[in-house]
């Protein structure tokens, strides 16, 4: 009988996910990783996940399938490989995404390691998303979920072929109102939970407070500035914008200006107009290549450079194994450096990367 492990976070989706492996017939482990404590959150709050409720949630649906379930402290890995890149990021003008970090270096690095010592065969989650093993290439490929509004393979896209080979989501072939309608035929304690929609870490949204917090740093003020160098006010650290951003500036301005760019050198923050946020042309860096492998010759693909985004037809020119110049046919709104860039052919997962600089159509930084 195969083994598997899951990753249990006390929500609706792992726990059905729980229930659909060991129907499966899979001897069937519920893992819950604790992160972070409440104090790091510094708010006790219902939008987060892997809190102390979270893990009484998790235990009571393993206790109901009569499942071993175990608590594994990861909170030092979690702080080192999340918490600390997401503050790095933010104090180099960019704007990091942390659940691709958690399931990268958490879910499928530190917790499949786990199970492999463990001696189990597969790490189980809770993720929309379906894995299929292509005979002809004999690569495994990461395919967008059946319920498009719930889809994660653009948070996935950083799976190795190692990794996709020891993952199951049970969850792939269906729609969120299902897994809804097993959780309460069972009995779920938390059938009807809401779904966590913030970073667990800053559970009330306010990242610049929590990294002012967590690090015991003051980030100076400085100017806000047009592109041509006009002062219109003083701005609250850079930590606070994000590119693309009009409300919160608190400025008395005549019309609505947008962040288009964060000067980390002058700390100064350059807004614009919403129609100098559009761009075509940018640089993904340590790609991880999935359905194909690492082209050598440009390729025609959709792209997204963030989770909401529908994805849009692009151009990716090669410029290493791990590094591309990624050029969209139509300019996109407000392409952010620290965010990922995921390129797909059709449902498929091709590879993606993190976003470094965003170009002019001369290849100049802009």
């Amino acid at each position: 009988m195969k083994k598997a492990l899951v990753a249990m976070s006390g929500g609706v989706d792992s726990s059905v996910a729980a229930y659909l492996t060991k129907e499966a017939g899979y001897e069937t482990i519920g893992v819950t990783m604790k992160l972070y404590e409440n104090e790091t959150a510094g708010v006790c709050s219902d939008k987060t996940c892997c809190s102390l409720s979270d893990i009484e949630d998790a235990r009571n649906v393993a206790f109901d399938l009569g499942i071993p379930y175990y608590v594994f402290n990861f909170s030092g890995d979690f702080e080192k490989e999340v918490i600390d890149r997401f503050i790095h990021a933010y104090e180099a003008g960019e704007t990091p995404n942390p659940c691709i970090d958690c399931n990268r270096y958490m879910k499928f690095e530190r917790l499949m390691e786990r199970g492999r010592e463990l001696q189990q065969d597969y790490v189980v989650t809770g993720h929309y998303a379906i894995v299929e093993h292509d005979e002809g290439s004999g690569r495994w490929l990461l395919k967008k979920s059946v319920d498009r509004h719930k889809d994660q393979s653009y948070v996935l896209y950083s799976l190795t072929q190692e990794q996709l080979a020891h993952v199951l989501f049970p969850l792939g072939g269906m729609h969120k109102e299902e897994t809804r309608r097993i959780a309460e035929e069972q009995g779920f304690v938390n059938a009807r939970k809401h779904e966590s929609q913030d970073i667990c870490f800053v559970p009330d949204g306010d990242y610049a407070a929590f990294i002012r917090r967590f690090t015991g740093k003051t980030y100076p003020p400085g100017e806000f500035v047009d592109f041509d160098g006009h002062v219109l006010g003083e701005h609250k650290g850079m930590i606070k914008y994000t590119i693309g951003q009009r409300k919160g500036l608190g400025l008395a301005l005549p019309h609505p200006m947008y962040v288009c760019k964060k000067d980390m050198e002058t700390n100064r923050v350059i807004l614009g107009e919403n129609s100098d946020l559009f761009h075509s042309r940018f640089i993904v860096e340590n790609m991880n290549w999935s359905a194909i492998e690492s082209p050598d010759m440009d390729i025609s693909a959709e792209a997204k450079v963030r989770y909401s985004q529908k994805a849009s037809p692009a151009v990716v020119h090669p410029l290493s194994e791990n590094k591309a110049v990624v050029e969209f046919r139509e300019p996109q709104r407000a392409i952010t450096p620290g965010q990922a860039c995921v390129l797909y052919d059709g449902d498929y997962v091709l590879g993606g990367g993190t976003i470094t600089s965003v170009q002019d159509t001369d290849g100049h930084t802009i």
